[in-house]
């Protein structure tokens, strides 16, 4: 697939009708200081006043020490989050909430065996230190840690621990090498899960943070239940069923750790699973059977490349209700579908070549972020997908916010490239693209 990179398009109005072109659902303001100014906007969430219109997110950056604990690179990332002078830190690295959970042997993990809020505080004080060291107030920062149990994907310690999947997937067994008869996790397991996640959290208001947040993304535990139709008992099978856990955690968290706000990172529309096509090298769709595809949340089972909202929609609706005011937009996996969750990855990242200009997955990304913002108009909501648009983000980004289509752009891969991104834009109006040409091979 050939594209035109935004890295490769030297003025905003040849960008403008490059967009045109692509992608006419989105649009941008030329003025960069204008952009600068509507992204400088504060926000009132989770009863403070984020300064700016920027949000942090997870880095898969960890590198925790052996015990669960944070090491010297874990709290390196979070000063970096604090010295990007972003409003909102969504997370700077997640928590597993057990070991069985991990994204990566690396991860901090909840351990009851060491002092965890000692751990937690250390990374807070790392953020605030990166937010004193810009001249500003170190407190001036909502600050938000991400729960995560990376489910089937998770990388234990324990090479010989089987993956902990809540239903069975045939095109994802054939990418991960699973057998078709896996054991899946029992209810009993789940119920012991869901008391882990409300532990983390109770951890994680005695250190001090200002929310905490739910993975519910990227094919990790909590999505992946939420597709869950051929799963039998209380967890599988209804659209009740499946959001049960999701919904137990949160209450178990409001009950047992009064006063601490929650956030939830929902994948509102998954693709379905991709893999490299021998012959021509670019990402394929794996072969699956005719009729219904069951097996996506967000998706038509008709034709699972176009999304279907209605489940996302009404799971929004069931935060609403529970009081749940912050939503962190994202769509897809990395580990199934990479160039639509993350656009313009490389092959050798991606595993394949991108199938499709790199600018339909941020296109998808901000469709589905506006959906939700329109239905659901009182939720603060996090959009995402902006990176690959490259200098020209602020410009688009921008558009989002003065339109009303989100309330705050989540930086996610541009953040690893340029850190300094936020406080260059917002404090002296400039954005230095010789950071991502790495990034984006430009």
């Amino acid at each position: 697939m050939t594209y035109t990179s935004p890295g490769r398009i030297h003025t905003v109005g040849d960008f403008r009708e490059y967009l045109q072109r692509q992608a006419p659902t989105l649009d941008c303001i030329e003025d960069l200081h204008r952009s600068s100014r509507l992204l400088a906007q504060s926000r009132q969430v989770v009863g403070r006043t984020a300064c700016n219109r920027f949000c942090v997110q997870p880095s898969s950056r960890s590198m925790a020490n052996a015990d669960g604990s944070a090491g010297p690179s874990t709290l390196e990332v979070w000063e970096r989050a604090g010295a990007s002078t972003a409003g909102l830190i969504w997370c700077g690295t997640e928590l597993a909430v057990h070991e069985s959970g991990k994204i990566s042997r690396d991860q901090m993990y909840q351990n009851s065996d060491i002092d965890m809020p000692r751990s937690l505080r250390e990374l807070i004080r790392a953020c605030r230190a990166g937010v004193a060291s810009t001249g500003e107030d170190p407190d001036s920062r909502i600050i938000g840690l991400q729960l995560n149990h990376a489910g089937r994907f998770a990388r234990s310690d324990d090479v010989s621990r089987p993956p902990s999947m809540a239903h069975h997937h045939p095109q994802l067994a054939i990418t991960t090498d699973q057998p078709s008869d896996m054991p899946l996790l029992t209810d009993d397991q789940l119920k012991r899960i869901r008391d882990q996640f409300i532990q983390a959290a109770n951890l994680a208001q005695s250190a001090g943070f200002d929310f905490v947040s739910l993975n519910c993304s990227h094919g990790y535990l909590l999505h992946e239940l939420l597709a869950a139709r051929t799963r039998h008992g209380d967890y599988g099978g209804s659209f009740d069923n499946r959001c049960r856990l999701l919904r137990e955690i949160i209450e178990g968290i409001q009950q047992n750790v009064q006063g601490l706000s929650l956030g939830v990172q929902l994948s509102v529309t998954d693709r379905p699973p991709y893999h490299r096509n021998p012959d021509t090298g670019e990402g394929c769709q794996i072969p699956r059977d005719e009729g219904k595809w069951p097996y996506g949340f967000g998706m038509s089972e008709h034709d699972p490349d176009k999304a279907d909202l209605f489940e996302p929609f009404a799971l929004l609706a069931m935060l609403q209700i529970m009081k749940i005011r912050l939503v962190n937009v994202t769509i897809g996996s990395p580990a199934y579908c990479r160039h639509a969750q993350a656009p313009g990855t490389a092959a050798d990242q991606c595993g394949y070549g991108p199938p499709v200009n790199p600018l339909d997955g941020v296109r998808r990304h901000i469709e589905a972020t506006r959906a939700c913002k329109q239905r659901y108009p009182d939720l603060n909501i996090i959009g995402n997908g902006y990176s690959w648009l490259q200098q020209y983000l602020p410009n688009v980004a921008a558009m989002e916010i003065e339109d009303h289509h989100a309330d705050f752009i989540g930086l996610g891969r541009i953040m690893q490239a340029y850190p300094t991104m936020p406080r260059d834009l917002l404090g002296h109006g400039l954005f230095d693209a010789t950071w991502l040409r790495d990034l984006f091979n430009k």
